[in-house]
């Protein structure tokens, strides 16, 4: 699905999410980046929402959120369910797993 509507209501949306969904202060007192806004409201938000970011962002700046996700952002289970939605979506393979913090690591 491509992008529909214009930078400035992807903006409003990603404020309005960031509101709803992101609900700590960052270490730095600076604002939450846009991929972390995104990632939250990917990982946690509800149907609506999730339709509202494919409609107003589209599958491809979606996928940049997960390709550059740190650590802790997507659950195993929101990282599977965008995987298949963006990989069937793009037509191309994402990572089979979220990025994991390095104490969530199996053994080498």
């Amino acid at each position: 699905m491509s992008a529909q509507h214009s930078s400035e209501t992807a903006n409003d949306l990603v404020a309005e999410l960031g509101d709803k969904y992101v609900w700590w202060r960052s270490t730095n007192d600076a604002h939450h980046s846009e991929e972390r806004i995104l990632a939250q409201a990917m990982n946690l938000g509800t149907y609506d929402d999730i339709r509202r970011l494919e409609r107003t962002l589209g599958d491809e700046r979606l996928a940049q959120v997960m390709l550059k996700a740190q650590p802790g952002w997507f659950s195993d289970r929101s990282w599977e369910f965008w995987r298949g939605r963006l990989s069937l979506a793009l037509g191309r393979a994402f990572p089979e797993e979220a990025p994991r913090r390095s104490f969530d690591a199996p053994p080498s």
